[in-house]
């Protein structure tokens, strides 16, 4: 748990760095569709860069798959 804690700042400042807000689902309830969905907002147009499913990336993993794509290829789909 802490170690996703950890990783989760990491990819935080990542977003951050390339202009983007890595927000979180506020769910609590772990039925519901969007508990657990990380979303990635760029901070100047406020637009979500949506992941593999449509209300946002399932995990981490994804997340940090998206961060790692070079700007040019990002940008192209």
């Amino acid at each position: 748990m802490a170690d996703d804690k950890v990783r989760e700042n990491r990819l935080r400042r990542m977003a951050e760095r390339q202009g983007f807000q890595l927000a979180k689902s506020r769910r609590r309830d772990p039925r519901a569709v969007d508990y657990g969905i990380y979303r990635v907002v760029d901070a100047q147009t406020s637009l979500v860069h949506v992941g593999p499913y449509q209300d946002g990336f399932r995990d981490l993993d994804e997340v940090e798959a998206f961060l790692e794509i070079d700007q040019p290829t990002r940008s192209a789909s």
